[in-house]
Order: C-alpha cells, then sequence, then structure tokens
C-alpha cells in the first residue's frame, strides 16, 4: 500500500535523476519521488526506456509529463504505467523558454480548458492516479480568481490531486531562477483553495526549507512538496517517516546513508556510469556540520579524476566530524 502524499521532493531538472531518487529513497522510505520534467516528443520519438529506467526501491515515484497534445500525454501516460509508475503529473508550472516556446509548462495557465482536455485523455488511458503540478498564476493574472477557475476547470475533468507551487511565474523578464525566488509566496491562497475545494487533494509547494514548515502547513492541506531545500540538504528528510508517518525505526546517521548508498555507487560505475554522475548529489549530505566544505571540495576536485571509486567517498567522509 502507498504512503500518503504528505511529503514529496519536487521534479528538478538536472537534479531529480534516478542516481538522486536512488539516493533520497534510502534516507527516507514515505516521501515521494518524482522524475525530472520529460516531454512528450522526447518519449515519443526518443529512447523511452533510458528516460523511464528507474530502481524498484525508489518508489512510491510519480513521472512528469511535459506537453499539450491530450494525444500523446495518454500515450505517454500509458507507458508510465507500463512501466510500473504509481503516478504520472502533467507539468503546468515551468517558466523556461523553452516550455513557453513548446506550450507547455506554465504558459498553460492561461489555457485551462485545454489542460482539462489533457487531463481527461491521460486518464482514460491509464488506472494510475494523474495529477497536476502548477502556479497560483501568470504574469499578471488575478492570483485566486484565475486560480480558482483553473483548479475548478481542471477538476471537472476528473483530476483530483494539484500539487500548487505558491507563487506566480512571470512568463516575460524573470528567467526560471529568479522565478523561483523573486515572486512573493501567496500560501494563503492555497490553504484557501483547499478550504474550497475540499474533495480534492491539495499539496503545498515553495519556500518549505525543513520538516518543521511541512508540519505546519499540514494543518491546512493535505500534502506538502520541497524543492532545492531537500536537494542541498538531503538530511532534512531523515526524520520524515518518524516524524510525519510515526515509523517506529531508528533514524540513520549520515555516515550510515552514504554506507548504504556505495554499494549501489559501485554498481553503477560497473556499468558505465562515471563518479561525477552520482557524487554530485550527495554533496549536501553533511550540510551544517563541521568538515562539510572539505567533504564537498574533496568530491569535487577529484571524482572526476581516472580511477577514483567509493573509496575516495570513504576518503571525503573522514573529513566530517558527525
Amino acid at each position: 500500500m502507498l504512503p500518503e502524499r504528505l511529503i514529496s521532493v519536487a521534479p528538478m531538472m538536472d537534479y531529480t535523476d534516478r542516481h538522486d531518487r536512488y539516493f533520497l529513497r534510502i534516507i527516507s522510505k514515505k516521501t515521494w519521488l518524482f522524475t525530472e520534467m520529460i516531454t512528450t516528443n522526447t518519449l515519443l520519438h526518443g529512447d523511452a526506456q533510458r528516460f523511464l529506467k528507474y530502481n524498484q526501491s525508489e518508489h512510491p515515484l510519480a513521472l512528469q509529463l511535459g506537453g499539450s497534445i491530450p494525444a500523446d500525454l495518454a500515450t505517454c501516460s500509458k507507458m508510465a504505467e507500463d512501466f510500473g509508475y504509481d503516478e504520472v503529473n502533467l507539468n503546468v508550472g515551468c517558466p523556461s523558454d523553452r516550455v513557453q516556446s513548446g506550450r507547455f509548462g506554465a504558459s498553460l495557465m492561461a489555457e485551462p480548458d485545454l489542460v482539462a482536455r489533457c487531463v481527461a485523455d491521460m486518464q482514460s488511458a491509464v488506472k494510475i492516479p494523474v495529477s497536476v503540478k502548477c502556479r497560483i498564476g501568470i504574469d499578471e493574472q488575478d492570483e485566486y480568481k484565475h486560480l480558482r477557475n483553473f483548479i475548478h476547470t481542471v477538476s471537472e475533468s476528473g483530476c483530483r490531486i494539484f500539487v500548487i507551487h505558491a507563487r506566480k511565474a512571470w512568463l516575460q523578464g524573470l528567467s526560471p531562477k529568479e522565478n523561483r525566488d523573486i515572486p512573493p509566496l501567496n500560501y494563503a491562497a492555497i490553504y484557501r483553495i483547499k478550504s474550497e475545494f475540499p474533495q480534492l487533494e491539495i499539496i503545498i509547494n515553495g519556500g518549505i526549507q525543513t520538516l518543521d514548515d511541512a508540519k505546519n502547513h499540514l494543518q491546512y492541506v493535505d500534502g506538502t512538496m520541497i524543492g532545492r531545500a531537500a536537494y542541498h540538504n538531503p538530511y532534512i528528510l531523515a526524520h520524515v517517516d518518524q516524524g510525519l508517518f510515526g515509523e517506529q525505526t531508528a533514524v540513520w546517521t549520515r555516515k550510515q546513508i552514504l554506507e548504504q548508498f556505495l554499494p549501489y555507487v559501485e554498481q553503477q560505475m560497473k556499468q558505465g556510469v562515471s563518479l561525477t554522475q552520482m557524487s554530485r548529489h550527495i554533496l549536501g549530505l553533511f550540510q551544517g556540520l563541521k568538515g562539510a566544505k572539505a567533504w564537498r571540495r574533496h568530491i569535487s576536485e577529484n571524482a572526476y579524476k581516472p580511477g577514483a571509486d567509493i573509496n575516495l567517498l570513504i576518503e571525503a567522509a573522514k573529513l566530517v566530524e558527525e
């Protein structure tokens, strides 16, 4: 049985690949994980096996899709289900120029009827849940009026799970990075959506830095999603299973987590994966501890060198006082 979506790690391009997800799953068994956004064209016209493969330990796991053609999204949703994903998510929040030119991501906030058609076709193709990740608005839209209309329209198609980033996306004038920080957070709008649509599962995203932040939000919504905070300081997930789900298991130390990750690194390197493809995801493991900077430096300066292997990570960990 799948855990509730009380907490999840956001889909992040260039971050939440399969190696990062394997690492995060060691830290928490209950946190929902998401793939990076994968476009429908990538799956339909590229090497789908390469982009969809994952380790079975990663469950619960959702595939995030980017696209705006209902039939293509339906086909790719079925691919996700066939590969064993637990959920498929439609990206209606990414503000990059590339997704705007492709008529998907945050630009779809202006087309709720199209999103509703996309979701309806996706749901008709699969039995797993279909969710939508969106913003509270774009550009000059009234944050609550347009968000409410968007949620109402898309939910009429049968969608019951919405992940809402509590910031607007400005499609002109701000870069994707600036769109993550500059538009002010408006948590109240999402709380209000939950109160107006109690039958929907509403998950809040944006600016959540700690487990205590997540607990505070859970007084008003059904779930929380943490983004870059969980990447740069992954140990914030270490108490999730105990603190949110009541698990009685012991909380592993950071060095115990590293020990659990090393056999995976070794196995992947035998298959041709470079050490740097995996070591980059664990640089934040010792965030806040004495020696954390030396840990990061030792890995960053040496992981790319010929012959570097798991012994480099073991050496780097000795530089940290836990």
